[in-house]
């Protein structure tokens, strides 16, 4: 029979870990839940002959799956009974093993346990990213004012939760999604150079020493391998110059602008911009609205939680239009910054009186339509990559081939 490690809270609060037999680990969790317990983590156990020993890596920063983590836990805790202080000090064992997981819980409870509000200890925490800026957003902080002024604070979270397993999946799948054809053209890169630096430079001796002519797509590829030799260093310099060029534009909220309106313009790729804007500014938006937080405000979080400033502007020119009376839909519609088919979903639930519902179902359709997007993406560039490559391999070899040739004609 199989063994798991666990950790439970017992009915006083306090967190006590062990070792048991079972079938598995959903028979483990109901045999805690009978004895009274309120399991937390159960995790199988695996026999090696290093199993006496345990290692364990501590992290100094933190990570977007450290908030998720410190969301969920602490949701669970609360939704389980248990007080905010006695939440958060049981979460501090249980995040041992994240040092920077558990130095931000400290503070946090250092402060509750001082009269401070949750959100106010949250708001105090500083992100080493950014100076005086929260490690935690606005729209997270006013979710989290919304469900302690409505006592709904355990549930509040658990929606949190919610979102930021969406939010952090929609990320890990653009990041994926972008894996191979990243490796696929760093290797078509690495072979075409391999080629026209080592391989191309052997024959071209050989080509020199038979006095002859060569054919002019062999010169062509001689000519590259030989400028590669000598000024190889001019294209790292070239790709170093154009980062930092970018990363200048990037910098200026007026240069930015214009660049985040071409990138929504770019064929395919601005489809798959828009699809994941339209995502993130509805899930917020439904998840903000369905916590009590008002449309003006609610806006106004979005609008910062947003990427690309020509839909952060028009979200802004959105919200005036709201104060001069203009329902959500039509304020949206009249910029044009979301897909038509959103517009008449959140039309349609304003109309109804289910906004807070429609938006979600927005955002999930947008989900499903990036990945299509992502996918159709892959499915013609990888095809691209790799006929591209062996192309231009082909037309090395065909070059050498040809020289070869010439050079046997004129021994004969």
């Amino acid at each position: 029979m199989p063994s798991f490690s666990y950790k439970a809270v017992n009915n006083q609060g306090n967190v006590i870990e062990g070792v048991r037999d079972a079938i598995n680990d959903q028979y483990l969790i109901a045999t805690l839940q009978s004895e009274g317990y309120m399991p937390i983590h159960v995790v199988p156990l695996k026999s090696s002959l290093f199993s006496g020993f345990k290692l364990t890596l501590k992290r100094s920063k933190l990570s977007q799956k450290d908030l998720l983590l410190f969301t969920g836990e602490l949701a669970t805790l609360l939704e389980s009974g248990l007080p905010l202080d006695k939440s958060l000090l049981v979460l501090m064992d249980l995040t041992e093993d994240n040092e920077a997981l558990t130095k931000l819980v400290a503070r946090i409870l250092e402060k509750v346990k001082g009269g401070a509000s949750l959100a106010d200890s949250l708001e105090r925490r500083k992100s080493p990213e950014r100076a005086n800026t929260s490690l935690f957003s606005k729209f997270y902080l006013n979710m989290i004012r919304a469900g302690e002024a409505g006592g709904s604070l355990g549930d509040v979270l658990s929606r949190l939760t919610e979102y930021l397993e969406s939010s952090q999946e929609l990320k890990d799948t653009v990041s994926t999604a972008l894996i191979y054809p990243v490796i696929l053209l760093v290797m078509s890169m690495a072979s075409l150079f391999v080629m026209l630096t080592f391989v191309v430079p052997q024959f071209s001796e050989m080509f020199a020493s038979a006095g002859k002519a060569l054919p002019i797509s062999t010169q062509i590829v001689v000519g590259m391998a030989e400028w590669l030799q000598s000024y190889w260093w001019l294209l790292i310099g070239s790709f170093v110059a154009v980062s930092s060029y970018m990363k200048w534009q990037m910098a200026d909220p007026i240069r930015k602008k214009v660049w985040d309106g071409r990138f929504l313009k770019v064929p395919l790729f601005g489809n798959i911009f828009l699809n994941k804007e339209t995502a993130n500014i509805t899930r917020t938006l439904g998840t903000l609205l369905g916590n009590g937080v008002s449309i003006l405000s609610s806006l106004t979080i979005v609008r910062e939680t947003v990427d690309n400033l020509v839909i952060a502007e028009a979200i802004q020119d959105a919200e005036d239009q709201l104060r001069e009376g203009k329902t959500m839909s039509e304020a949206l519609l009249a910029k044009g910054i979301l897909p038509k088919m959103a517009m008449q979903m959140i039309k349609m639930g304003e109309e109804t009186g289910r906004l807070e519902e429609m938006l979600l179902r927005v955002a999930t359709i947008y989900d499903k339509q990036l990945r299509v997007a992502i996918a159709r993406m892959l499915a013609m560039l990888e095809p691209a990559l790799i006929i591209s490559l062996g192309l231009m391999i082909a037309g090395i070899i065909v070059s050498i081939l040809l020289a070869i040739l010439s050079v046997n004609d004129l021994a004969f």
